[in-house]
């Protein structure tokens, strides 16, 4: 017998995944392909002044508006909905056993009653969410449930930006959980799909360097540290005597620098970041019972750096390797392969974001 649901069942409705970091937007757009595979339909980045995003906080609200909206120009889309996402450290997350069988309404009396206990601030102040993840561990009759909370103004500065650039936000994220879902196909992809395996998910930005450590895609580890590839863009201004713009530039593109570069200045700045991810590990087996991991992956825009994947296996002697958030998607035609291949791993958030059309 045929459902009616199944007859008459669309296709989720277009969105955009945005990610606003310290140095630039992203933005991508995906689609299913006839065969249901997915499909890299837009993908653009714009960079931003520094300054402009300060710890994950808009400073200049209508640069960084302006900047969005050629960012959408840039990606040539017609889609107006729009996932974001907050950082981190702007959001209380936190897991709840209710129980089972509770109407949204009840549901949602009993998540305000329990949100007291946890954030610091008053409801009144605070935008808060939850869903049910699902059945509690040894409890079989309650349900977990994830509580999700940050100040209003957070939430309104990511909402009034999407706004001010002519898009819906219909979805606010974690960063954090968006860079596991995205993470999560690749995963898949190790031995035995990465069941049971302890997995060190590095993202190296502009600024800072994120770790998540993973298991059966639940996270149960993270730090930051003030660690990225700012610090190669300065030593390249030191090294040959350039603006810090003209520098990020040459960083970038790899082009216009002196023969000397490779061996004076990226190979020791590479040993660098696989010893402060090292280092980091380290704070990760000193502070659980685990002592090793199985599998090391590479993300953000510093990522791409060659022999990066080599250098952090140098230092941690764990597998590792550069993920790229499209891997195992058709790409449109329109999408430069060239500029792809330089920029893909820059995009693991924001991709994060553009499935949640999926598993909305």
């Amino acid at each position: 017998m045929i459902s009616l649901g199944s007859m008459f069942s669309r296709e989720p409705a277009p969105l955009l995944g945005i990610d606003v970091s310290s140095t630039t937007v992203k933005l991508v757009e995906l689609g299913r392909g006839r065969d249901g595979g997915l499909v890299l339909q837009h993908c653009a980045i714009e960079p931003l002044e520094r300054g402009w995003i300060n710890e994950g906080n808009v400073e200049k609200f209508d640069e960084v508006a302006e900047a969005l909206r050629r960012l959408v120009r840039k990606a040539g889309t017609k889609t107006k909905n729009v996932a974001m996402a907050l950082p981190g450290s702007a959001v209380i997350t936190k897991k709840i056993n209710l129980p089972a069988g509770l109407t949204d309404a009840e549901l949602e009396v009993q998540v305000e009653s329990e949100a007291t206990q946890y954030i610091p601030f008053p409801l009144s102040e605070v935008s808060l969410d939850f869903c049910v993840v699902g059945p509690a561990a040894n409890l079989p009759d309650y349900v977990e449930v994830l509580l999700a909370a940050s100040r209003k103004e957070k939430v309104s500065d990511r909402q009034g930006l999407a706004e001010a650039a002519g898009l819906n936000p219909v979805v606010l994220d974690v960063e954090s959980y968006a860079s596991r879902l995205a993470a999560s196909r690749l995963i898949e992809t190790l031995p035995n799909k990465g069941r049971n395996m302890l997995i060190a998910l590095f993202e190296v930005g502009s600024q800072t360097t994120s770790l998540q450590v993973i298991r059966n895609d639940e996270m149960i580890y993270e730090r930051d540290q003030v660690f990225g590839g700012v610090q190669l863009s300065n030593q390249i201004a030191r090294q040959y005597g350039i603006p810090f713009d003209e520098a990020e530039a040459k960083k970038r593109s790899g082009a216009g620098l002196p023969a000397d570069y490779r061996d004076t200045v990226l190979t020791p700045f590479m040993e660098g970041v696989g010893q402060e991810l090292g280092r980091a590990l380290q704070f990760f087996f000193t502070s659980t019972p685990h002592n090793k991991v199985d599998h090391i992956l590479l993300s953000g825009g510093s990522a791409a750096l060659p022999g990066l994947a080599e250098a952090v296996m140098a230092q941690t002697s764990f597998p590792c390797k550069v993920i790229n958030p499209f891997d195992g998607m058709a790409v449109a035609p329109s999408i430069p392969a060239s500029r792809l291949s330089m920029e893909a791993t820059s995009y693991l958030v924001a991709t994060g974001l553009a499935l949640r059309r999926f598993s909305q």
